[in-house]
């Protein structure tokens, strides 16, 4: 007997993304010595990856099972915010994301022989007049959405949750809340 998984339609909803968006990025190689500096493995890095991390990761994966989706955020004055944009552009993800003085939240994982060796975080909390400037962009882009999900890595993007949550019922928008 046969039995196959059939996934709902997911292209009917118009789906709201806003939060902690993150860029990731990956250096992979050959781990196959030690450094005589220290005792940590040397990784001749032979390949480099970008990808969209948080709440960008999120908005990737919907738009992945089909949902027009828009993601909204906080970066940096950057070329990290530059890379994210390109690689939600890729994805087919549009984006409406704020830039401010802060850096764009970045993720640096070393691997080698496909083992992490270490990571690296960039970023700066964003500050509550960000957050603040985010609900204003969100506040007329609500009308256009069936759902709203919040998506919260705690860097600062949703200081004001409560206000983008009460904002989308009063439009009569459903809210998702995916916490860290």
């Amino acid at each position: 007997m046969s039995s196959s998984l059939t996934l709902p339609d997911f292209s009917s909803p118009n789906v709201l993304v806003v939060g902690d968006v993150m860029l990731d990025r990956y250096w992979h190689g050959a781990a196959s010595r030690i450094s005589p500096e220290a005792p940590v493995p040397v990784v001749n890095v032979n390949q480099t990856e970008l990808c969209a991390g948080g709440a960008a990761n999120l908005a990737n994966n919907v738009a992945a099972l089909g949902s027009n989706v828009h993601l909204m955020g906080l970066v940096g004055k950057d070329n990290h915010a530059d890379e994210l944009r390109a690689v939600l552009a890729q994805r087919g993800v549009a984006s409406t994301l704020l830039a401010t003085a802060q850096q764009t939240v970045t993720k640096l994982r070393v691997l080698g022989q496909q083992q992490q060796l270490l990571r690296m975080d960039f970023e700066t909390p964003f500050l509550a007049t960000d957050s603040e400037a985010l609900c204003a962009a969100y506040l007329p882009m609500l009308p256009d959405y069936d759902v709203v999900v919040l998506s919260d890595y705690a860097k600062g993007s949703l200081q004001s949750a409560p206000t983008f949550i009460e904002l989308a019922k009063a439009a009569g928008v459903r809210v998702i809340v995916d916490p860290k």
